[in-house]
């Protein structure tokens, strides 16, 4: 039975992993290298708690609680009675590989690991790890506290217990599992991706601005944001991470990252986090940089 969780990372997506999990009662372990960093995490998770209070969807013990639950540290060792840990370090195997051969020598026999990668073979990185039948991919959509899905996907030596007990949380969490085959980005960004790229490869080869291609899509799609908004929200860095994994995985010419969006990573704009990507986010409302 999973009672404690841990958590590898403070960005977006590590911080939403660990306060949904909180909030559903699961003692979580927080991990970062910088102690600042994971005081930052922190904060930011009260304060999402706080705004979730105010909306009248948590009640003040309810915050209180969750938030009492969450443990931060800058070493491996917390991580020693958790039943499931989940990476959600930065889209980058090499990176991720490290984190998971320094994990596993704190972890107890029976604990779980899982990645919320968005891309990457979970075979490939379970391979890397002491008990590749106890690894499951976690992908966890963004904003995590807002959106439904969570996609588990197995490796081809992930156990059937495994998988039944990442459904379990997922269930807890009180988010919807969607089952993926271990296939290069999987479900969601399979398709969602090369959209975007392509949308990047209309506004390369000159068809429309920034603005007219969120417009028409929006628009004539019903899409709640246009792919050059949402590309910015997903980070140019993630969206061409994801494309050369297609890329190189599928052998398809279909998946080429576009080049301008390469020049745009090139250059650090990388969309929200950044304050520059397909938008300047300097200027309120947010101005085209194209």
């Amino acid at each position: 039975m999973i009672e404690k969780i841990g958590v590898i990372g403070v960005g977006q997506m590590g911080t939403g992993i660990a306060q949904v999990c909180a909030v559903a009662g699961y003692q979580v372990r927080l991990l970062d290298i910088s102690a600042t960093t994971l005081a930052k995490a922190a904060a930011k998770i009260a304060a999402n708690l706080e705004r979730q209070v105010s909306k009248g969807k948590l009640k003040p013990e309810e915050r209180d609680a969750a938030c009492a639950r969450i443990v931060t540290g800058t070493d491996y060792d917390v991580f020693g009675d958790c039943d499931l840990v989940v990476e959600a370090a930065t889209e980058n195997e090499p990176v991720k590989r490290e984190i998971l051969k320094k994990l596993c020598v704190h972890l107890k026999p029976t604990a779980l690991i899982g990645t919320n990668t968005s891309s990457i073979s979970i075979t490939r990185l379970a391979a890397v790890t002491d008990r590749p039948q106890k690894f499951v991919g976690l992908h966890f959509m963004n904003p995590v506290p807002v959106m439904q899905l969570v996609e588990i996907i197995r490796g081809i030596a992930t156990d059937e217990d495994t998988f039944a007990q990442a459904k379990d949380v997922v269930a807890k969490l009180g988010k919807t599992a969607a089952s993926a085959e271990d296939f290069p980005a999987f479900i969601v960004n399979r398709i969602l991706l090369p959209m975007i790229n392509e949308a990047i490869y209309t506004l390369y080869e000159g068809v429309g601005t920034v603005g007219s291609i969120d417009l028409a899509l929006k628009l004539g799609a019903h899409h709640p944001m246009g792919p050059m908004q949402l590309a910015d929200f997903i980070g140019l860095d993630t969206v061409l991470s994801v494309m050369q994994v297609l890329y190189e995985g599928l052998a398809d010419s279909k998946y080429r990252p576009c080049p301008l969006l390469v020049k745009y990573v090139e250059a650090g704009w990388l969309g929200c986090k950044t304050g520059k990507g397909f938008y300047d986010y300097s200027q309120d409302p947010p101005v085209p940089t194209r």
